[in-house]
């Protein structure tokens, strides 16, 4: 890992997560590698590997989303998937009703 990124610190900021996913992209370190390190879980390392590709393809498009657009859009991805799983459960309950079947 670079010199930057083997410095002790108490904060992640986004100079340094960003530092991180940067060599991460780059293929320095791995995901492993680098929640060993830094005594960090490897989905939250993953997420922000998740995020900075997200805002490096908003900053790549020809007409970048505004942050409180992106964060719209993706509540609403969000709240559809979420109906669909109610929708799927009330179906199911409704079904095993009239099945006859006991609730787990």
């Amino acid at each position: 890992m670079s010199i930057v990124m083997e410095e002790e610190f108490k904060r992640w900021t986004a100079k340094r997560k960003a530092a991180l996913v940067t060599e991460i992209i780059q293929g320095k370190v791995s995901v492993a590698e680098a929640s060993r390190s830094f005594d960090l879980p490897p989905s939250e390392i993953e997420e922000w590997v998740d995020e900075g590709k997200r805002g490096m393809e908003n900053a790549l498009r020809a007409k970048p989303l505004e942050i409180k657009e992106q964060y719209e859009r993706q509540l609403k991805e969000l709240q559809e998937a979420y109906g669909e799983a109610m929708l799927e459960l009330r179906a199911r309950k409704k079904l095993q009703s009239l099945l006859g079947e006991d609730e787990k």
